[in-house]
């Protein structure tokens, strides 16, 4: 009987236990699920899927072009606020199925490295946590036919209240967990100062060809506790993210000055300027374009045949540091809607196929990231590797990236070459994790030329 006792009870215990246990983790799943919280840990096996989403610049629909993030005024700029500054960030982008599609958007805060912060929307977004997308135009006398959407950030009905790295993701309304496009953002709380200067490397190896990115952060008026804990210090070139410097620390600290002098960890390629063709008007040919086709399916223009710059010596040029300027000059009144789409073929002579890796076209028209499309294949017939992208017209800067297999960063010294003259764009970004907080803050931005005064 004791036994027979003992087992019941024994039974009963066990049921509680494992239905507290089942009913914890899938709350836990659930808070998870509802929260996106493992949808942007990019050390998931899940996050090289198609349409995993991806906490960075992605677009997640073949029938999506031409996606624009920037301050209000200016379609040159980063999508980067300051914390309650009377400004807008506007997105645009366009929809090739020329089908209207009710579509939604969403912030999703996240830390220093792009990895979702431990808050709920409630912490970080006041009014609503979602809102419609409601500004959109359909094409005008063009052959591609599209839908181009607009939408300016914060709007009326949410804004987000702290500071920090955002992502805003966009999808469609009857599907939040199917993307259509994400986009990184920073809202600052400038709180640190920042100086910054480009030095040639003392390393005689490499002092004609990287840049030394050195900088000091003055902290007064603001405790740090642990600088070198605490703070998160991030150096971005262009707008490239696979070769950032992260983690960076201080060589040595004087009062509240922050030096960050340091000849091997601060180091980038200076690489090349930009390549670039203007395809802004179909009507005649800027200096690049070899030829202009046009038929009932739309328009093809192939550039001239392009060669290495590995050996060539470096010739100054101004560019517009790989980004791209959306704009049409035949005769329309309003580029957003009335710019045509249009085929443009590379191609660059090579002798060889690479067998370790491969080559990407890169810049602003491929939103900085190694996307299949951009991928070229080699011609063995003609020497070279080409490929083409649909775009829509403009001016284009770009550049030729070599990525090895599985690996990053891409290397665009292997057919861009590398200079120290040449004149690229850094940000430095300084993210802090207050005592007791649960997220980071972005204390301080500098954005700055190599060489501006």
């Amino acid at each position: 009987m004791f036994l027979n006792r003992s087992k019941f009870y024994f039974f009963v215990f066990g049921l509680f236990f494992f239905s507290s246990v089942f009913y914890t983790g899938t709350a836990c799943a659930q808070r998870k699920k509802g929260h996106e919280k493992d949808s942007l840990d990019q050390n998931t096996p899940d996050y090289f899927k198609e349409n995993y989403l991806r906490a960075e610049d992605y677009v997640y629909k073949p029938n999506i072009k031409t996606v624009l993030f920037y301050r209000d005024g200016f379609e040159l700029t980063a999508p980067i606020m300051n914390l309650n500054e009377d400004i807008k960030l506007i997105l645009k982008f366009d929809d090739l199925d020329a089908e209207y599609k009710r579509m939604k958007y969403t912030f999703i805060h996240c830390d220093a490295n792009w990895k979702q912060s431990d808050l709920m929307p409630n912490e970080y977004l006041t009014g609503f946590y979602e809102d419609d997308i409601t500004d959109y135009k359909f094409s005008n006398n063009t052959i591609q036919k599209y839908i181009h959407y607009t939408l300016s950030i914060p709007g009326e009905r949410m804004q987000p209240t702290l500071s920090g790295n955002y992502l805003l993701k966009v999808y469609m309304e009857d599907s939040p967990d199917d993307a259509v496009l994400t986009r990184r953002f920073m809202i600052a709380d400038q709180k640190v100062n920042i100086k910054a200067v480009i030095k040639q490397p003392q390393d005689v190896e490499y002092r004609n060809y990287k840049q030394e990115v050195d900088f000091t952060i003055d902290k007064t008026g603001y405790p740090v506790n642990n600088p070198y804990q605490d703070l998160k210090v991030i150096v971005q070139q262009n707008g490239r993210w696979d070769n950032a410097l992260y983690d960076l620390k201080p060589l040595f600290i004087n009062g509240d000055v922050l030096d960050f002098t340091n000849q091997e960890a601060n180091v980038f390629s200076g690489g090349n300027i930009f390549r670039w063709f203007d395809i802004k008007a179909m009507t005649f040919y800027s200096e690049f374009i070899r030829k202009i086709d046009r038929d009932s399916a739309g328009f093809e223009v192939w550039l001239k045949d392009e060669e290495r710059k590995t050996f060539k010596v470096f010739a100054s040029q101004k560019d517009i540091k790989g980004k791209k300027f959306i704009k049409s000059d035949d005769h329309v009144t309003d580029s957003d809607i009335e710019s045509e789409y249009v085929h443009v073929h590379f191609f660059l002579r090579y002798p060889a196929p690479l067998t370790s890796g491969n080559i990407y076209i890169m810049g602003a028209l491929t939103d900085w990231n190694f996307i299949k499309e951009a991928k070229m294949t080699y011609n063995y017939d003609k020497k070279g590797y080409e490929a083409n992208l649909y775009l829509k017209q403009g001016y284009y800067n770009y550049q030729y990236v070599y990525l090895e297999n599985s690996s990053k960063p891409g290397d665009e010294t292997l057919v861009e070459g590398m200079h120290w003259e040449t004149d690229n764009e850094y940000t430095i970004y300084v993210y802090n994790r207050e005592q007791g907080s649960l997220y980071d803050v972005l204390v301080g931005v500098k954005q700055f030329n190599s060489f501006s005064k």
